[in-house]
């Protein structure tokens, strides 16, 4: 975390950048982007466009004129009431539910090439570690025990950045060497089928691999010119990371064929073919431990972020008494208890669904049609506060008095509305089995999730306020 400063601006653009590549950048998606073979520069640049940066925009002008912590929760209470604003923090956390046991499949099918790779595909195996690393992570939490700022760094440069490069630089190896390529180009690959919906489904969860940025937009306000600085901090780090993907995708596309592609363990069975071909097999283990420790370390420094900017709508008595208890570490035990048993419930998909892609797709996607909803309150909230709160000073502000920030906003709005949509449609690429149990299954956990917070809303009690300490 980068150390907060009331009286300079210490930011400078390469920083940011970098911290906004540590948020967006995740190798678990890299076989998720294999997927779309050359097509993935299409959908880069349209996610991008569209969604990566109306959101980064949008969250540093809000960012910079409410710079009370609180994040979405303070911005969209401010425009659109209390109501909406718990509803949209409850959205921001909830996403991660079904997030986690995403990435924990990734972990345990990575963890499996360490002493046996045929459990990569046992779904059984799959689910335990899934729970006993969650429950795990939730118990050391319960003691106040958080990921320090050393090791989240060292997990992102062992687990992620290094990995990344090595996987890149034996594809460009392999390519160079003229070793058979599964995805020969042509510029008809360039551009997707757009006539079959199924084709492009997976659009949907690269708006899930960029989105995050309103946790960096926090600190807009302490990068040095922001105006001009921040969005261009945005596009480098848009831009370095939109290469990470593409590079580190494309050196798992060149060896496997896209059929064969599994969206859990892709990136261990690329590393597996590069290595036995380079004589570097005994390498594997290694790159495996760094690939779980770096995902691991991702887990557990969201795992209480989430839930605590849940935890300060108490002050307006907008949770249960139940879920406000704290134990003597100053830990909302109760609300990590919840989690943990909504992520058990979800984790159940890996066993349900026909294939371990299949599940980790499901929940890969739920998670981003929730992340979604929020983002969209978010971009209503911004137009609101542009009218309703005109003299709050922005120390970012998007050009234009209204048409920037209607033209902005509208272009994600649209953007996220449509990610959404697409979201219900089964992928060609993947056996969904039956799609009504496929779309049930979104629909009706979707439905779960928007109704909770509003159900608790309406019942709250006066005596549900909890004082603040500031008060």
């Amino acid at each position: 975390m980068i150390p907060r400063s009331n009286s300079k601006r210490v930011i400078s653009v390469f920083v940011l950048a970098m911290l906004n590549i540590s948020i967006m950048a995740s190798l678990r998606n890299l076989p998720l982007v294999a997927e779309l073979g050359y097509k993935m520069i299409f959908f880069f640049v349209v996610v991008a466009a569209t969604f990566l940066i109306p959101c980064a925009l949008v969250s540093a002008e809000l960012a910079t004129g409410w710079t009370k912590s609180g994040g979405i929760y303070v911005w969209v209470r401010e425009a659109l009431g209390d109501r909406w604003g718990f509803f949209a923090v409850w959205m921001q956390w909830v996403h991660n539910v079904t997030w986690y046991p995403a990435i924990l499949t990734f972990v345990a099918a990575t963890l499996a090439y360490i002493f046996n790779p045929e459990l990569a595909d046992n779904k059984i195996f799959i689910q335990s570690i899934v729970l006993i690393v969650f429950w795990g992570m939730t118990l050391i939490n319960y003691f106040g025990i958080e990921t320090s700022t050393i090791v989240s760094t060292v997990g992102v440069i062992a687990g992620t950045i290094l990995p990344g490069i090595f996987i890149i630089g034996l594809g460009i190896v392999w390519f160079a060497l003229g070793q058979p390529i599964q995805v020969p180009f042509s510029a008809s690959q360039l551009v997707p089928d757009l006539s079959e919906w199924g084709n492009i489904v997976f659009l949907a969860g690269l708006f899930l691999a960029f989105s995050g940025l309103e946790v960096s937009a926090g600190y807009a306000g302490e990068v040095k010119n922001p105006q001009k600085n921040y969005p261009r901090a945005i596009m480098i780090g848009a831009g370095i990371t939109f290469f990470l993907f593409m590079l580190g995708a494309l050196s798992i596309a060149i060896v496997i064929p896209q059929e064969n592609i599994s969206l859990v363990s892709g990136l261990m069975e690329a590393l597996k073919i590069y290595l036995a071909n380079y004589g570097l097999s005994w390498l594997l283990p290694a790159l495996a431990i760094l690939l779980v420790f770096g995902a691991v370390a991702e887990v557990n420094s969201w795992i209480m972020g989430p839930v605590k900017a849940l935890y300060t709508t108490s002050i307006h008595g907008n949770l249960p008494p139940f879920f406000q208890n704290l134990n003597k570490h100053g830990m909302p035990t109760h609300l990590l208890l919840f989690q943990a048993i909504i992520v058990t419930i979800s984790s159940f998909v890996i066993i349900y669904m026909p294939t371990l892609s299949t599940a980790y797709w499901i929940l890969t996607a739920i998670s981003a049609q929730m992340y979604l909803i929020m983002y969209i309150f978010m971009f209503i909230a911004a137009i609101r506060l542009r009218y309703s709160h005109p003299h709050i000073p922005r120390i970012y502000r998007i050009p234009h008095p209204h048409k920037g920030i209607w033209f902005v906003s509208s272009l994600g709005m649209l953007a996220s509305i449509f990610a959404i949509g697409i979201g219900f449609v089964p992928p060609t690429q993947l056996d969904t089995g039956s799609h009504l149990i496929y779309d049930s299954f979104l629909g009706f956990g979707l439905l779960i999730m928007i109704a909770i917070p509003l159900i608790i809303y309406q019942f709250r009690k006066p005596s549900w306020v909890i004082k603040s300490t500031e008060e």
